[in-house]
């Protein structure tokens, strides 16, 4: 039976407050019982990639308000700020903050470093890079294929922001807009990119957390923060090995039809497709959560079949 995508979007909700509230109160003063009382606070740790004090974070419900909350920890822009990577101050793409923090994860913040502009000759139709973003206007590059058009151009490197393309500022766009964007330039020609690479400094390793004892473990909390870009952010249980796969599954799925690895986009399409009976709905609530994309069909059966086998063995 043919998918019927019949479609609607549902208006976007405003960004809601924070996440930590002052401390409750009853109307005679009191404190609120247990059960009405509000989650308890969350504090992380942050420090600088390339060096620096120990810093406090909390109180935010997005990769936005974490930015800014870290900027003002250090006293920077929050512009300054390219990503953060989690109990590593390496450029590690295997440890990229995304929509999901774990309680006790420490969390390190890559900010801008040199510039430079590079000419690349596109002597092949695909340039051996993926791209992704740190959610909040700022693209860059996540791999770098071995022996493709990139990997021959030693000045770019894995973790350098995309400032703009023959001379169009990119700032601001998504990572499958940038993407489309180098795979539509032209085979044999050249043309110009303008990078920021992060500040880096030598060999550094992740400090215990103030207060803590050196022996303590870091990203062992079973628990995670899932940051959202509209709404609070919530906090949830580890994912079990078969819903971990099952998002493993639609990263491949992703990359096949759409040229684009993105753990954090495969979680929503599951998130969004969990709870639904067929694909019909599931291809509603894709609309209404990632309308902008415009899935083919065959990407939304295949994602869907993806997520009912991980349905079948159990979540």
């Amino acid at each position: 039976m043919p998918l019927r995508l019949r479609r609607k979007k549902k208006a976007k909700p405003k960004e809601t407050a924070g996440l930590v509230e002052g401390e409750p109160t009853g109307a005679d003063g009191g404190s609120l019982s247990a059960s009405q009382a509000p989650p308890r606070r969350l504090v992380f740790h942050a420090q600088l990639a390339h060096g620096s004090a120990t810093g406090r974070v909390e109180g935010f419900s997005s990769i936005q308000e974490l930015h800014a909350q870290i900027a003002g920890a250090f006293e920077i822009s929050p512009s300054e700020i390219l990503y953060c990577t989690l109990n590593t101050p390496r450029i590690d793409m295997e440890r990229l903050l995304g929509g999901q923090l774990g309680l006790e994860d420490f969390i390190f913040a890559h900010v801008k470093g040199i510039k430079k502009e590079v000419n690349v000759y596109k002597s092949e139709d695909s340039l051996g890079v993926t791209i992704t973003d740190n959610g909040v206007g700022y693209a860059f590059i996540k791999r770098i294929k071995d022996g493709g058009v990139i990997d021959s151009i030693k000045t770019i490197c894995v973790g350098d922001h995309i400032e703009s393309i023959n001379g169009e500022n990119i700032v601001g766009w998504r990572h499958y807009d940038v993407a489309k964007k180098l795979k539509e330039l032209k085979k044999e020609e050249l043309f110009t990119m303008k990078l920021i690479e992060p500040k880096k400094a030598f060999e550094i390793e992740p400090r215990s957390k103030a207060g803590k004892s050196s022996g303590e473990k870091i990203g062992c909390g079973r628990a995670t923060l899932r940051l959202r870009s509209k709404g609070s952010a919530t906090v949830e249980e580890m994912p079990s090995e078969t819903k971990a796969k099952a998002i493993e599954k639609i990263d491949d799925v992703l990359e096949l039809y759409m040229g684009i690895r993105d753990i954090d986009l495969a979680t929503t399409m599951f998130e969004a497709g969990k709870d639904k009976v067929n694909p019909d709905e599931f291809a509603v609530a894709l609309d209404a959560t990632l309308g902008d994309f415009a899935f083919p069909d065959e990407f939304v059966f295949d994602v869907w079949g993806v997520i009912g086998d991980a349905k079948r063995r159990g979540l």
